[in-house]
């Protein structure tokens, strides 16, 4: 089964830029949502992420990894594939 990865982002965040180029260089498909050209994502993500406000936040398979830190962070631990693989 393959892993849904959902990222809500901005056009101008360079955080952003960092979570969407490391899950490019690991082959990993997103959908991303722009809550700047689409404000109702906003907040759809602020309920998704139990208020959390800053971009990016990131979901793989419904699970809140949080934003470009804690997904680095994850991807450090070992733990990215492991993520990947829950359904």
């Amino acid at each position: 089964m393959k892993a849904q990865i959902e990222i809500y982002t901005g056009a101008y965040c360079p955080y952003c830029q960092r979570a969407k180029a490391l899950l490019r260089e690991r082959g990993l498909a997103f959908v991303e949502y722009d809550v700047q050209r689409e404000p109702a994502r906003r907040e759809e993500m602020l309920q998704r992420a139990h208020g959390a406000r800053t971009i990016p936040q990131i979901f793989i398979n419904g699970r809140h990894v949080g934003g470009c830190d804690d997904l680095y962070a994850l991807d450090r631990a070992g733990k990215l594939e492991e993520w990947l693989r829950s359904a």
